[in-house]
């Protein structure tokens, strides 16, 4: 069970955050998710950089000087010029700014892993995962991977270089690539699903709406709701990794309890 870092960012308190990302690693956390444009809204609306919190700040500010152990992973593509303004980088020296924004922001010499996030699921990225392939072979990227990509991207891009994790929006209702962590297992690769609790609502957060099937199997087994889906998650394949977000100590830890949970064939069956 990872941990994703998105939801730092809009707390007013910044100890908040601090604190659960401290916590995070305490209960055994060893893999960070994040983003350059992970960002307070005050950030994104040009308010001024100095008023804005960026997600991997928090995290250099919880966790650095880092733990050897621990994995930063961040991607790229979607950004925040100095203007405060939102681009999407498509040239090799704009995704190379934002790598080096990266690298400064966390305080590292050598990013864990970047992934390619793609804006939209067509056309081709050989132009732009090139770039970041000649970044790792100057040393700044350890990994390479891609976000909201399709096979034929994975295809594309490990002609290129080697592509060590695909990271989706994937939840037990929202089933956009079924077919793909076991595809990805077959090569090796790592999926990521990202929305694992949120679902269908996506940016919007988890509501209280969920389905009526994950709510019995909560109650039978004196969960929560968002444990069985990211517990459904897990049980996806043995290359997957959750990475749930949370600004919430106690949500937090009742995520990475999910990851001990384990289900039954009858209950994932119910669940399908």
């Amino acid at each position: 069970m990872g941990f994703g870092s998105m939801r730092l960012t809009p707390r007013p308190d910044r100890s908040v955050a601090v604190r659960v990302l401290r916590r995070a690693v305490e209960l055994g956390v060893n893999h960070i998710d994040t983003a350059a444009f992970y960002v307070s809204p005050g950030g994104i609306l040009g308010v001024g950089t100095g008023a804005a919190r960026f997600a991997t700040e928090l995290i250099r500010e919880a966790l650095s000087p880092y733990d050897p152990r621990l994995f930063l992973a961040t991607k790229v593509g979607p950004g925040i010029l100095p203007s405060g303004e939102f681009e999407t980088a498509e040239t090799p020296a704009r995704l190379r700014a934002q790598v080096e924004e990266n690298l400064r922001r966390l305080g590292v010499d050598r990013l864990d892993l970047v992934n390619l996030r793609l804006t939209r699921r067509d056309g081709p990225i050989a132009d732009r995962f090139a770039a970041l392939a000649a970044l790792r072979d100057e040393g700044l990227i350890r990994h390479l991977g891609l976000s909201n990509a399709t096979p034929a991207h994975v295809d594309e891009a490990s002609a290129i270089a080697p592509v060590v994790c695909v990271q989706n929006s994937y939840a037990l209702d929202l089933r956009r690539d079924d077919d793909l962590p076991r595809a990805l297992a077959v090569r090796g690769i790592a999926f990521v699903p990202f929305f694992a609790i949120a679902g269908p609502s996506r940016e919007d957060g988890a509501t209280a709406v969920t389905d009526a099937a994950v709510n019995s199997l909560a109650e039978a087994r004196g969960v929560t709701p968002h444990q069985i889906r990211l517990a459904w998650t897990l049980h996806q394949g043995e290359n997957v990794l959750a990475i749930p977000g949370t600004g919430d100590e106690a949500h937090l830890e009742q995520n990475i309890a999910a990851g001990a949970l384990k289900l039954t064939a009858e209950e994932l069956a119910r669940l399908e």
